[in-house]
């Protein structure tokens, strides 16, 4: 009974300081960090346009960036729900932050020397068919992008603290450090670091942003350690969650590598154009969705301990709405499509023909925005209550089927075929987690 007058109080708290007001800061912090990051986008465009060096660049971000969304994420998206139980159970989160801690510094690491160990392996098996110069292109930048993996794995779990801490502005603003470091180390060392200057200035923005948000923790006391307790009940509970989150990670970011695999047969740039393809519709989800699910999966991991049945019926309001929205935005950027393309990217080495590729792969990519920002929504929902599972399920069977409609598409439709791929896999997909989610609403309610 006390628990749960705890967790009671702490709720109502969380909405007297107002969950709208902190979805209002993410979003205009958001908003202005996706601007500036596409910025950066037009600037890396002017400078590269769909070269091999971006090409190359882009197949050696695959391994790091896989990682990150695979275990930096998904261990982040377990740790929130569980500490917050800590929180408001054992209460022992200085030995539960330790622990956590500790398990993302020596995995990230052992991460790092395993992709460092296997990078010759996973270049020239993954993509064949090119020359040595080609590979010596992504090796060369490779190197300088795998130490981000322990970098990025920090600063997750400060950022989730301070969130769970409602310091959303804090945390929201070290977005900013990246596309700032990329664009400057592009503007004043493009002819010192060479074709390595875009993979350095990853490095560089990882590092200052992890600095960024030691030093904003260390002042808000969310870092706080003890000894490392790892027969809590609660860091048992997320542990075992962590291996379905993982293999769920793990296999929806195989749809980027598998994709990249294939646009790396056809001719050079294709590569380079599924990415760009991609940039604006990722932006637009970004701005719809980032600033909502950073702060409702904290709040839904301490909503759904009071009353889970409210919060089924907030994310059913709120998928309708971000839905309805991401809709009607998706159908004006279709519409503009040709236009803010040849506005934002065609400049200095990126031509009108490429332009007119970039801009039918961003129409194919744009159908299927409402269902992803719906599904990001979802995602959240689904971990605060650890149901993992269903989410690895999905994760394979699209997978699964990404492959093979690339495999029969690309004969036909070349790179479009890859994006027409995508787009009818990221629909199936969260067709299928939203039906799950709706069954699992009405089956509480007949329990209830």
């Amino acid at each position: 009974m006390k628990i749960s007058s705890v967790i009671s109080a702490a709720v109502a708290r969380l909405r007297r300081k107002g969950v709208a007001r902190n979805i209002l800061i993410v979003f205009l912090v958001t908003l202005f960090v996706k601007g500036l990051g596409f910025f950066k986008e037009t600037f890396v465009a002017a400078n590269f346009g769909l070269s091999e060096v971006l090409d190359t660049f882009f197949i050696a971000f695959i391994l790091p960036g896989f990682i990150q969304n695979v275990f930096v994420s998904s261990f982040n998206q377990v740790f929130i729900p569980n500490y917050v139980a800590e929180q408001h159970g054992e209460n022992n989160t200085a030995s539960f932050k330790s622990a956590v801690f500790l398990v993302t510094f020596s995995i990230s690491l052992f991460l790092v020397l395993v992709s460092f160990i296997f990078a010759d392996f996973y270049i020239e098996e993954f993509f064949p068919g090119h020359d040595a110069e080609y590979y010596a292109l992504v090796k060369s930048q490779l190197y300088f992008l795998l130490p981000c993996i322990l970098f990025w794995g920090l600063s997750s779990l400060i950022h989730g603290l301070l969130n769970i801490k409602d310091e959303y502005l804090l945390s929201s603003t070290s977005g900013v450090i990246l596309p700032v470091t990329i664009i400057l180390t592009l503007y004043f060392g493009k002819e010192v670091f060479g074709p390595n200057v875009l993979a350095i200035g990853t490095l560089f923005g990882a590092v200052l942003s992890f600095s960024y948000l030691l030093s904003v923790g260390l002042k808000k006391g969310v870092l706080a350690l003890s000894t490392p307790n790892f027969r809590s009940e609660n860091i048992r509970v997320m542990l075992r969650q962590v291996p379905v989150k993982m293999t769920s990670s793990f296999l929806t970011g195989m749809h980027n590598v598998i994709d990249s695999y294939f646009a790396a047969k056809l001719v050079i740039g294709s590569v380079s154009a599924l990415n760009y393809g991609n940039k604006i519709p990722a932006f637009a989800i970004g701005i719809l969705v980032i600033a909502i699910s950073n702060v409702l999966l904290p709040y839904f991991s301490k909503a759904v301990v009071v009353n889970r049945k409210k919060s089924f019926e907030t994310l059913f309001r709120l998928l309708k709405t971000v839905f309805i929205v991401s809709a009607i935005v998706a159908v004006l950027g279709i519409i503009t499509s040709d236009f803010f393309v040849s506005l934002f990217f065609e400049r200095g080495k990126f031509s009108s023909s490429d332009a007119e590729i970039v801009s039918l792969i961003q129409k194919i990519i744009l159908i299927y925005v409402p269902f992803k920002t719906s599904g990001m929504l979802i995602v959240n929902f689904l971990t605060s209550i650890n149901k993992n599972n269903v989410m690895a399920l999905v994760a394979f069977i699209s997978v699964v089927l990404n492959a093979i409609l690339d495999y029969v598409l690309i004969d036909s439709y070349g790179v479009y075929g890859i994006a027409m791929a995508s787009t009818a896999v990221i629909v199936l997909r969260n067709i299928l987690m939203f039906s799950y989610t709706w069954n699992q609403y009405r089956l509480f309610k007949l329990k209830h």
